[in-house]
């Protein structure tokens, strides 16, 4: 699937899954927050997510997704890019980004 498509998809199973769940832009991408935080939004053909340290830290250990760089020079702990080729898993990280935010406001 497109990685437009794919994201499209997984967006309206969060949003009907869950009112608190909005569409918004972030780094001039579609992204999704709740309480008002973004927890994950696409940049290029990467879906990019909000997760504890820790849990970010474990996926790049097990060789999943890349560290996210805002441009800034240097990895934000708390966030990881994870690209087309982990569709299949993107709805369970986005799941578990959604309830990291949601929990830590």
């Amino acid at each position: 699937m497109h990685t437009e498509e794919a994201f499209d998809a997984l967006a309206q199973r969060l949003l009907d899954a869950d009112e608190r769940v909005e569409r918004g832009r972030m780094m001039h991408s579609e992204g999704l927050r709740t309480a008002g935080r973004f927890f994950a939004f696409l940049r290029h053909d990467e879906l990019v997510l909000k997760l504890p340290a820790e849990r970010v830290r474990e996926l790049l250990a097990g060789g999943v997704g890349r560290p996210f760089d805002a441009g800034k020079g240097r990895p934000m702990k708390e966030w990881i890019c994870v690209g087309s080729g982990e569709q299949a898993d993107w709805g369970a990280y986005a799941s578990e980004a959604r309830e990291f935010v949601a929990s830590s406001g």
